[in-house]
């Protein structure tokens, strides 16, 4: 089965924005990106200033690919605009997510301003901001997050590799302690409206995001990236999809990717190896559907 023959939805593609770009530069110390970044980055296309432009470039490439929705994140703290100007222009082809750190001063502000632009997901990064989600300002995220409609909250845990970072010299670690999805359990109970969405599985603490999404129905796992996470536990994509849905079921699943830039452009190829293990696993057509598209459309109400 290929993208072509099912109506598909990417529940994780970055907006690697100028924007993005020079804020990195910025903190690697390059004084004229322009002229490093190619250095630095000689598989990429540079992205256009004009975010309506990539917006277009990412519109081009979904409708090739037969790629109907996508979200798109913002991947750093302050790239909100960049997002909100494609989700204007895609006119409901994105949601858009925004990386998100509440313990940065006027957390609250910015997170209603991002929402007020047209952002919709909210995504944490609690290993590599340094923040416990048991903080209050997570829950005071959270409260503010769930009073609008067709919400998420996006939490990253697990093996943490942000390979942007290190092709630029920047320090990526983070504290692995802050990164187990059980810490989402608790945020979970308190705030059932509000759905979370953990990605790539758990990254790494996959027997720990099953539990958390088993006894928590707003907890959704995303299937996104190459999942290298797996040699970790010594299990293959077929056992994970296997377990995943006998345990969360398919309503809960969303198909990622993990795209990031150009000329790359969308990753079919985890497309195609995410379709394979439905066929060898015999996953029922609606289920399939389910996965690559119906839930994260019912999710944001899309359509």
């Amino acid at each position: 089965m290929s993208a072509a023959s099912i109506r598909v939805a990417d529940a994780h593609v970055h907006f690697f924005s100028h924007q993005f770009l020079t804020m990195l530069a910025a903190q690697a110390g390059i004084v004229h990106p322009a002229s490093v970044l190619p250095t630095l980055l000689p598989d990429w296309d540079l992205p256009p200033e004009d975010h309506e432009a990539l917006a277009e470039l990412w519109i081009d490439e979904l409708d090739r690919c037969q790629v109907e929705y996508a979200a798109l994140m913002a991947s750093v703290p302050g790239d909100e605009s960049s997002v909100a100007a494609a989700v204007r222009k895609g006119a409901g082809r994105f949601v858009g997510y925004f990386m998100f750190n509440p313990a940065a001063p006027r957390a609250l502000e910015t997170l209603q301003a991002a929402l007020e632009s047209g952002l919709r997901c909210a995504a944490l990064f609690p290993a590599m901001h340094g923040y416990d989600l048991c903080d209050p300002r997570v829950d005071s995220t959270l409260r503010a997050l769930a009073e609008w409609k067709q919400t998420a909250a996006f939490v990253h845990c697990g093996l943490l590799s942000v390979g942007i970072r290190k092709r630029l010299g920047l320090n990526y670690q983070y504290d692995a302690r802050l990164s187990n999805p059980l810490n989402v359990h608790g945020l979970a109970l308190r705030y059932p409206s509000l759905p979370f969405i953990i990605p790539h599985f758990g990254a790494g603490y996959f027997r720990e995001a099953l539990m958390v999404a088993s006894s928590s129905r707003n907890v959704y796992l995303d299937t996104s990236s190459s999942n290298k996470w797996m040699a970790i536990e010594g299990l293959n994509l077929t056992q994970v999809f296997g377990r995943a849905l006998k345990v969360v079921g398919a309503e809960r699943l969303l198909f990622g990717t993990d795209s990031s830039f150009f000329p790359r452009g969308w990753n079919g190829a985890i497309f195609d190896q995410q379709m394979a293990v439905m066929q060898e696993l015999g996953v029922a057509p609606a289920d399939v559907e389910r996965i690559f598209r119906r839930n994260f459309v019912d999710l944001f109400g899309l359509g």
